[in-house]
C-alpha cells in the first residue's frame, strides 16, 4: 500500500523543489516588450568602422560586379551577430541596385550568399548567415531591385578561414555575385 504514495510524494517533491518558506515573490507591472528586450539583450560594443575589427562585418562585392558598375568600393560594414544593414552600407549598396536596374548589369541576376565566422553552432551560423542574406536581399528589394533577379542563401561557416577576432570578422559577410 506504501508503494502508490511514494511516487506520489516524489512527484511533490520535484514539483515543489524549488519551493521555499521565504517570503512570496514581489510582483511587478507587465513590462512593454521593447523594455523587457532591453534588460535582457546584452549591450554591444560600439561597432568600429573598419572591416578587421573583431565587431565588423562586411557586405563584400564580386570584383565582376565592381568592373561593371564602377564601384570602387566592395565592403560594407553590419554588426557583429547581426543582420541589420547598417546606415554606412547603403550608399554602396544604393550603388548595386543602380545598376543593376538602370546600369550595365540591367536584367542580370544577383546571388547573396549569407556567411559566419566559426564560433557558434553550425544550425545557428546556417541561420544567422540566411537572415544576413535575407536582410541585405529585402534591401535591395525595397530599393527596387525585383526578388525574381536576386537568391538568397547561407553558407554558414563552412568556408570560414579566420583563426583570431580580425579573420573572422572577415568571415562574418554577405557575398554579392553576379550570377551566371
Amino acid at each position: 500500500m506504501n508503494t502508490p504514495i511514494v511516487p506520489a510524494l516524489l512527484g511533490f517533491t520535484i514539483v515543489c523543489g524549488g519551493c521555499g518558506t521565504g517570503a512570496p515573490p514581489t510582483t511587478k507591472a507587465p513590462e512593454s516588450a521593447a523594455t523587457t528586450a532591453a534588460a535582457v539583450t546584452p549591450m554591444k560594443a560600439p561597432i568600429a568602422p573598419t572591416p578587421d575589427t573583431p565587431t565588423a562585418s562586411v557586405v563584400a562585392i564580386d570584383p565582376a560586379i565592381q568592373k561593371a558598375c564602377g564601384i570602387s568600393a566592395n565592403e560594407a560594414l553590419f554588426a557583429f551577430d547581426s543582420a541589420k544593414v547598417q546606415p554606412g552600407a547603403e550608399k554602396l549598396l544604393d550603388s548595386v541596385v543602380t545598376c543593376f536596374l538602370k546600369g550595365p548589369l540591367k536584367g542580370r541576376s544577383l546571388r547573396l550568399v549569407g556567411r559566419a565566422d566559426p564560433r557558434g553552432e553550425s544550425e545557428y551560423n546556417l541561420s544567422l548567415g540566411q537572415s544576413r542574406a535575407d536582410a541585405i536581399a529585402h534591401y535591395l528589394s525595397v530599393k527596387g531591385l525585383d526578388s525574381a533577379h536576386q537568391s538568397a542563401t547561407s553558407r554558414g561557416a563552412m568556408d570560414a578561414m579566420g583563426k583570431d577576432e580580425p579573420g573572422w570578422a572577415k568571415d562574418r559577410r554577405v557575398d554579392l555575385l553576379l550570377a551566371p
